[in-house]
């Protein structure tokens, strides 16, 4: 398999939620990725959402690469099939870590986890600690972030996020103009 040069870091739930198209949205990702040459950073989870766009990506050919604490190993099944099982101490090192590897971040949906990570690199994107900006994609799968959505805009509108802010997030209903927008052709 060849190696990647381009890494998206996935950031998705660990449950697979009750709704049976967001496995298949965690699945098409993984292997959208994959047949882009690709490689999918993500959680390390074997589980869920997690475990759907690894095996989505694998099924496809693609390069994965997994970070996940030593105490969440057995909790979220850690992935046996992934190329890169990355091991670390705490959530903080495993964002830390997740970032390095990766060129950009596309989050589907998931719970508060989700949404930490979410926030975090748009953060760091803010403060420029990346060392560069990581664009940030948030798939629109179902509607599921339409609050959220609503929530940024009402941020930017009442003066508390600006709209020229670095790392803004990209939101879309489509995997593929998302994916096209977070990694450009080398």
């Amino acid at each position: 398999m060849p190696e990647s040069s381009k890494a998206i870091c996935v950031f998705c739930g660990s449950a697979a939620g009750n709704r049976p198209e967001y496995i298949q949205t965690a699945r098409e990702t993984g292997a959208a990725l994959a047949a882009r040459g690709i490689a999918l950073v993500y959680g390390g989870g074997g589980r869920g959402m997690m475990g759907a766009v690894a095996d989505g990506a694998l099924e496809a050919g693609g390069q994965v690469i997994g970070v996940i604490p030593s105490w969440m190993v057995e909790k979220e099944a850690a992935h046996k099939g992934v190329h890169r099982m990355i091991e670390v101490e705490t959530m903080l090192e495993r964002k830390g870590r997740m970032a390095e590897l990766s060129d950009a971040f596309l989050v589907l949906p998931g719970g508060l986890g989700t949404l930490d990570e979410l926030f975090e690199m748009a953060t760091w994107a803010q403060l420029h600690l990346h060392g560069r900006i990581k664009p940030i994609g948030v798939l629109n799968s179902g509607g599921f972030y339409d609050h959220l959505r609503r929530w940024v805009e009402r941020a930017v509108a009442d003066g508390f996020i600006r709209s020229e802010t670095p790392g803004m997030a990209r939101f879309g209903e489509e995997l593929g103009p998302l994916l096209d927008g977070l990694v450009r052709p080398a």
